[in-house]
């Protein structure tokens, strides 16, 4: 159990409850198909992989139906690595399985990042690059699949603004690849297509709104940045247990406790 909010805070309590060196993580609301995990955890008989994705489809689909796909694997020695890996080119957190001791020293992740977090966007991506620019690498795997039902989309405003703030959380970890970033957000803003793939090649409505959307999202995305220390949520979580009241259960216990004593 994981009482502080956050997803990326229950994804780094999940890694250090484990004992295992595989961890596999699914959405509560995920359903694998057969052999899911088998063919999730089978890259890992190369030292060198990470983490690996399957494939996810909406719920009553039938996988077979769709466009054949392909295995891919990524390391920081191939070209556009960082932007395949950061904005959605090796799948997503619903589908995917870690390399545990891969895990260790560092915070794999950002509890920044995800929902019910101040960016409520791409804790999983962020972790996958901080892992192949440790030398390791990731595989995306068709073959392991999960049916899950689209997130709700929020107001474009409001994910514009978590975008921004990601693309500065980017900027600001991952220096050596400053420039690399910049070149591909610049390219998404003139519409230009992806030369990877990715489960949708379009621009996306982000980059396709108007400029007086993007200015906004800009401003206050940089502003969510800027307040949002890199210790948000040991602070959060100091002032939550400051400001937590026992539940009824707890007071239960408490006053069961005094009495026998």
């Amino acid at each position: 159990m994981e009482p502080v909010p956050g997803l990326s805070r229950a994804r780094n309590r999940g890694l250090a409850e484990c004992n295992t060196e595989f961890v596999a993580f699914l959405d509560d609301d995920a359903i694998p198909a057969r052999g899911w995990l088998g063919s999730l955890i089978a890259p890992f008989e190369d030292d060198k992989v990470a983490a690996s994705t399957g494939r996810v489809v909406p719920p009553g689909s039938d996988p077979n139906l769709e466009p054949a796909e392909s295995p891919r694997k990524l390391t920081s020695q191939d070209d556009q690595w960082f932007e395949r890996a950061t904005f959605g080119g090796m799948g997503i957190g619903c589908s995917m399985a870690l390399r545990r001791s891969a895990c260790t020293g560092w915070t794999v992740f950002d509890e920044r990042l995800g929902r019910g977090a101040p960016f409520h966007i791409g804790e999983e991506t962020y972790a996958f690059a901080g892992l192949l620019s440790r030398g390791f690498a990731a595989v995306y795997l068709p073959d392991a699949i999960v049916f899950h039902s689209p997130h709700k989309r929020y107001p474009i405003e409001f994910e514009a603004r978590n975008s921004f703030a990601y693309w500065l959380l980017l900027f600001s970890a991952f220096a050596a690849q400053r420039v690399n970033l910049l070149r591909f957000i610049a390219r998404r803003v003139r519409r230009k297509p992806l030369k990877w793939p990715r489960e949708t090649q379009e621009a996306g409505d982000i980059v396709s709104s108007n400029w007086r959307v993007l200015l906004k999202a800009g401003v206050k995305g940089a502003w969510l940045f800027l307040r949002t220390p890199r210790d948000w949520n040991f602070r959060h979580r100091r002032t939550t247990a400051a400001n937590a009241r026992p539940s009824p259960d707890q007071e239960c216990v408490s006053r069961l406790t005094t009495r026998s004593q």
